[in-house]
């Protein structure tokens, strides 16, 4: 009898811990069951702000409930950043993620509101290009003419970008060091009132995504010397890739999502299925593409080991640069 009461109660306890296997596997299942929020760490209307309605209209389809975009703009990115660091890591909050929060402000700030490692990289979103033009009073049609040009004249031509630390500073602080000349670097406070010192003729060179300057390379005001990608672009017909006169010259800004690190892989994985669908959809790909940008997606692991070669190309840059810690 008693043998038989323990193989009962050993019977009742499987079938206990497998209807809780079950229940925990509906649970998870149900995976998302109420709204997403999707943070942008900028300001509306700019160009990430834009590519995260983008991604987020679609996903939300993807997914079956509403992904909700939030700005939360300020000291770079990085208040936004840090409040998805501190999230809940249940698969309910997004960052829309830039190269500054993890891929280069680490190497420019002295002290951060986050640990950077607290995000977790589900997939890449976009890849957005970028396209080295100068203003045509420079005369020059080439990257070797400008290089040339540069090398007579050590810090007399300048360069502008949206700011320190920005893709567009980065970007030419690696053309100074592969083609080994000396440029003046002119920061503004955003990427408006670069383009238009540019544009009107107080600014020599910039390199900047290619939606920003597609309109005056069109008009003839500004003259495209090369892209920053390995392979020429569609957006930019016969515009040859900088790495042909700089090789290792390959600087895109990469544009993608993380969320909290402790989030269950179960939920990463369903939320970069559901990316990856998402970035496929013609539609998407063409909204990107009216922008300038490639919509490009790929699995944690490889936007892992992506962010990690990032890091280390822009540490570098940033050293060899001797950019001081803000």
């Amino acid at each position: 009898m008693f043998r038989f009461l323990t193989r009962v109660r050993a019977l009742a306890l499987m079938a206990f811990m497998a209807l809780m296997a079950s229940v925990a596997g509906v649970a998870h299942a149900a995976f998302p069951d109420h709204p997403i929020r999707m943070i942008v760490p900028f300001a509306p209307g700019g160009g990430a702000d834009i590519t995260a309605r983008v991604v987020a209209d679609t996903l939300a389809k993807k997914l079956g409930q509403p992904v909700i975009v939030e700005n939360k703009a300020g000291a770079g990115g990085m208040i936004g950043a840090a409040a998805v660091a501190r999230a809940e890591p249940d698969g309910y909050t997004l960052l829309y993620t830039t190269p500054g929060q993890q891929m280069t402000l680490p190497y420019l700030m002295k002290a951060m509101p986050y640990d950077p490692a607290d995000l977790r990289p589900v997939s890449q979103v976009s890849l957005a290009p970028s396209v080295l033009v100068v203003n045509k009073k420079l005369g020059v049609k080439t990257v070797q003419e400008l290089i040339d040009l540069a090398r007579k004249k050590p810090g007399e031509l300048n360069f502008v970008s949206a700011g320190i630390g920005a893709s567009s500073h980065l970007n030419g602080e690696l053309l100074q060091i592969l083609a080994g000349i000396r440029l003046e670097h002119i920061p503004y406070k955003g990427t408006g009132d670069a383009v238009k010192d540019l544009v009107g003729g107080n600014g020599d060179i910039a390199i900047d995504t290619v939606g920003i300057y597609t309109s005056f390379i069109k008009d003839g005001r500004l003259v495209p010397l090369g892209v920053t990608t390995p392979q020429e672009l569609p957006l930019l017909p016969g515009v040859p890739p900088l790495s042909r006169t700089l090789p290792g010259y390959d600087a895109s800004p990469v544009n993608y999502i993380t969320v909290p690190k402790a989030t269950p892989d179960a939920i990463v994985q369903q939320l970069a299925a559901a990316l990856q669908a998402t970035i496929a959809e013609p539609d998407v790909k063409q909204r990107m593409l009216e922008q300038g940008i490639l919509a490009i997606a790929n699995t944690p692991d490889q936007m892992a080991d992506l962010l990690r070669k990032e890091q280390t190309r822009w540490r570098e840059v940033i050293e060899k640069a001797h950019i001081p810690k803000q």
